[in-house]
């Protein structure tokens, strides 16, 4: 089923918003172009098979004025954020923009190059560094930093570095403390579903153009290719701790539980420039993404913004970020930083107001209002996070799922409450028939939740996907957020033409390789299938070979616990094996090659018949 055009009350909307925003303030755009040197030419990275992983130029028809299908804010930033090639920050310092989710920073030094957040992909890595030496020079990398402990900040490392390098000494590899452990969690424990909804937050299933994934607010879209992961050599762990690279000094500022668990500032003195990771960017970021992750604290964040103003803002020229475009000068630095700072302190102090006056999350995200000069302002509008979402998030943060209501408390789940629904407005005819009042009105929110039950209760029901995904549709045109765009826009096409399961997936054999013993073994304990273990009690003692560790493990009420400790003699089996053979167990190869059993191998059998991996196609907009 074809794409329908922008519906009459979302062109309204978008007039009414292009009379309320600065257009005519073209700032963003002089600061996006600045120093400028060359494009990736053309704009397509590939794999060593041929498969693109990443294509800027799809994104070429971002000119001119919005279509009536693209909110008029979303378009502009998708045009700033699609700009591609190398560009000079300041004389020594250079970004390569525009080729993956993120950017990489290249800061020179004595002899080398120093690379800041080598992208997601080993392949656009390492074009953007071809791209890079095409016009500084080979210089070799020296020093690898990762900002913090997300796939797009350190997944292409091995486009910029080898583990051989590194191994030697040749170069280092910088992080802030707890980053192998944030980066490797987050891409394992709840992996499976998190990729699954990036799916939907990125439209990696969506064709480009105004009908369809225009961008994400803070990058266009993820790329594809290999993803990797070098442990770091320093642990940064202090503030105002200095370490020099190549002859340039770093001063560090901690950042921890802001955009990420593990995340750092840092500054370098001999260009009076700023790095403020992915902690300020030209957008409302997400306290939770919708995607899926721990709740980020604003309060945090808002001080170590303030911390970063008070610590560098006199002594910075340029502060730059991990996504979109630096800000030149130390007072437009500051105004800037404190901008961002009164954005997610505004948000986090009012919703606490609200809680305390009796107010739900949703309730609080439909009242609160930014105060002009936020709402005004180009870097904080609601490309990638949104006031809407975060709000619900702070609530969740403080107040958790329930809102006290008792009504709410215990209710049906989505499925049994659809049928209720449907059944006590008069039928599915019925629901769809005032769901296409509501959807002409243009009230189309009541319209998706209408359809939700429609096809909750019937998925079958051609006359309710075909207006549901009708209805998310022109949800996705008016959405000036670009993820809840996306999240629109890709479940309407799975409507109307099925499950796309997971285009990415970011678990890839080099961060699953990172995992420790303790951290497989709760991998594994997440895999059980407790219902089916309920009756077993087993224990076995678990040696890893190359590692020269023992664990004993035991299954009991469907819990699997592990505990580093000496081989126990009186248990029934004792398994010796590599990491690696274990981690492909956890990867789903149940065969028994490669791993000693000494003792009754029934026990190893029990336990692999209750392992199930997850779901990477598991369904959303319908039951």
């Amino acid at each position: 089923m074809e794409s329908k055009p922008a519906s009459a009350a979302i062109r309204a909307a978008h007039r009414k918003l292009s009379e309320a925003l600065p257009f005519s303030d073209r700032a963003d755009f002089g600061d996006a172009d600045r120093g400028f040197i060359a494009a990736l030419d053309p704009g397509v990275v590939s794999a060593s098979d041929g498969r693109v992983v990443w294509d800027s130029d799809s994104y070429a028809f971002l000119s001119g004025e919005a279509p009536p299908s693209v909110n008029p804010s979303l378009w502009r930033q998708s045009t700033l954020v699609a700009k591609q090639g190398l560009y000079e920050v300041v004389e020594g310092i250079y970004q390569v923009r525009g080729v993956d989710l993120s950017n990489v920073t290249f800061v020179e030094g004595d002899t080398g190059v120093i690379v800041i957040d080598p992208l997601i992909s080993t392949e656009t890595a390492a074009a953007a560094l071809a791209l890079y030496r095409m016009h500084r020079g080979e210089r070799q990398v020296v020093a690898v930093i990762y900002t913090h402990s997300h796939v797009d900040h350190f997944g292409g490392v091995f486009g910029v570095a080898s583990g051989e390098a590194v191994n030697a000494g040749h170069i280092e590899v910088i992080a802030p403390v707890g980053f192998v452990e944030h980066a490797v969690s987050e891409n394992v424990y709840a992996g499976t579903a998190m990729a699954r909804r990036a799916g939907y937050m990125y439209g990696a299933a969506l064709d480009r153009g105004p009908l369809g994934q225009v961008g994400a607010g803070l990058g266009q879209t993820t790329s594809t290719g290999e993803v990797g992961l070098i442990v770091p050599t320093l642990d940064i762990s202090e503030t105002g701790q200095t370490h020099t690279v190549d002859g340039v000094e770093i001063e560090f500022q901690m950042a921890p539980g802001t955009e990420a668990p593990a995340e750092m500032h840092f500054y370098f003195p001999r260009y009076r420039a700023l790095c403020m990771a992915e902690n300020a960017t030209h957008t409302l970021h997400n306290l939770l993404t919708l995607r899926g992750a721990l709740v980020r604290d604003p309060h945090v964040w808002a001080g170590y913004l303030t911390e970063a103003i008070e610590t560098f803002g006199a002594r910075t020229d340029v502060a730059f970020a991990s996504h979109h475009w630096p800000t030149w000068g130390s007072d437009r630095i500051v105004d800037y930083l404190a901008t961002q700072r009164d954005l997610y302190a505004y948000l986090h102090d009012q919703t606490l107001r609200y809680i305390n006056q009796g107010y739900t999350g949703s309730e609080i995200a439909e009242i609160i209002e930014l105060p002009p000069a936020l709402a005004r302002a180009w870097s904080t509008r609601g490309y990638y996070g949104s006031v809407s979402h975060n709000v619900k998030a702070i609530y969740q943060r403080y107040m958790g799922w329930f809102d006290a209501n008792p009504g709410r408390l215990w209710p049906h789940p989505p499925a049994e409450l659809a049928n209720r629904y449907v059944e006590a407005m008069g039928g599915l005819d019925q629901v769809v028939k005032i769901a296409q009042t509501a959807f002409e009105s243009g009230d189309f929110r009541w319209a998706a939740t209408l359809l939700d039950h429609a096809v909750f209760a019937d998925p079958d029901h051609i006359a309710a996907r075909s207006l549901y995904a009708n209805t998310l549709e022109q949800l996705g045109y008016g959405s000036e957020n670009g993820t809840w765009r996306n999240f629109f826009l890709s479940n309407a096409t799975e409507l109307r033409g099925g499950n796309f399961g997971t285009p990415a997936v970011t678990a890839a054999p080099a961060i699953l390789a990172q995992l420790t013993a303790a951290q497989i073994f709760d991998s594994l304990a997440i895999s059980v299938n407790g219902p089916k273990a309920w009756d077993l009690d087993l224990t076995l003692n678990v040696t890893f070979t190359d590692l020269e560790t023992n664990y004993r493990v035991t299954l009991r009420n469907g819990v699997l616990m592990s505990t580093p400790r000496a081989a126990d003699a009186t248990a029934p089996v004792k398994l010796s094996l590599t990491k690696s053979r274990m981690l492909a167990l956890l990867g789903g190869d149940m065969d028994s090659a490669g791993i000693d059993i000494d003792g009754d191998a029934t026990v190893l059998q029990a336990l692999l018949g209750v392992l199930e991996k997850g779901d990477p196609s598991f369904n959303v907009v319908t039951p």
